[in-house]
């Protein structure tokens, strides 16, 4: 008669395999990918993300829209705006002037890790919004206007 492996619990010890990697690397600033977690430990998506469920509710990572997860470290200040706001921040902190050429989506995916459909969607938004000039397939997206600074209370 074969012995067959005990599903209860699976989700836990991989949490835990997650957080012994995250303590042993501190410069750790995402979790694997779904896909990695399920290939490592060769479970199905659903117990990766019960594993996932079981971090965020000890406070070690959290969901990030578009993204994957994020490793929450004590004291570590984090950027939760939405990714259209960040890449918006980039006409004042670069001082970027209307009409000038902005970062290609390429750029803008490798600086902030996410995928190019995801800042294609932001891109999208700013757009629309009339902060940039939408370039089409193969041209230079441009400033259109600088965004107002909001303030918060």
């Amino acid at each position: 008669m074969s012995q067959q492996v005990n599903p209860r619990g699976t989700f836990l010890k991989i949490a835990d395999s997650v957080k012994r990697r995250i303590e042993n690397n501190p410069d750790m600033m995402e979790l694997p990918s779904l896909a990695e977690v399920m290939r490592d430990h060769k479970v199905s998506r659903g117990v990766a993300l019960r594993a996932f469920g079981v971090l965020r509710q000890e406070g070690v990572a959290e969901p990030v829209p578009g993204e994957r997860w994020r490793v929450v470290r004590a004291g570590a200040r984090v950027d939760r705006r939405p990714l259209d706001q960040r890449i918006a921040d980039i006409i004042r902190t670069e001082n970027l002037e209307a009409g000038e050429a902005f970062p290609s989506a390429s750029a803008l995916a490798e600086r902030f890790g996410v995928s190019r459909p995801t800042v294609a969607k932001a891109l999208e938004k700013l757009e629309t919004a009339g902060v940039l000039a939408g370039g089409g397939q193969g041209k230079v997206r441009t400033v259109r206007t600088v965004p107002a600074r909001e303030e918060r209370s």
